[in-house]
């Protein structure tokens, strides 16, 4: 018998936004906004990403309200989603 717990989970992403900003406008509008203030802008995002902590997003130039907008899962989706499109790195 197999055990539920060893089932694959499926996870559907919407492919509507819940907002009229598009995840790569947001990402690209608070990556500005944080090298703006002299940040490193990857490192602040993930940090973000990881802890949901929108500490690690400025108020400059709106980036906390904007990211906030998105969830985290819908951030993240767009980010696989152009890294796989870009050929992951291979190309």
């Amino acid at each position: 018998m197999v055990d539920p717990k060893d089932k694959t989970v499926k996870f559907n992403v919407q492919d509507e936004l819940s907002t009229d900003l598009q995840a790569e406008e947001v990402l690209l509008k608070v990556y500005d906004a944080l090298k703006d203030k002299g940040y490193n802008p990857i490192n602040q995002i993930v940090g973000y990403l990881l802890s949901g902590d929108p500490a690690y997003i400025p108020r400059h130039n709106e980036a906390r309200a904007l990211i906030r907008r998105l969830e985290r899962d819908e951030l993240l989706e767009e980010l696989v989603r152009s890294y796989v499109q870009k050929g992951g790195g291979n190309g």
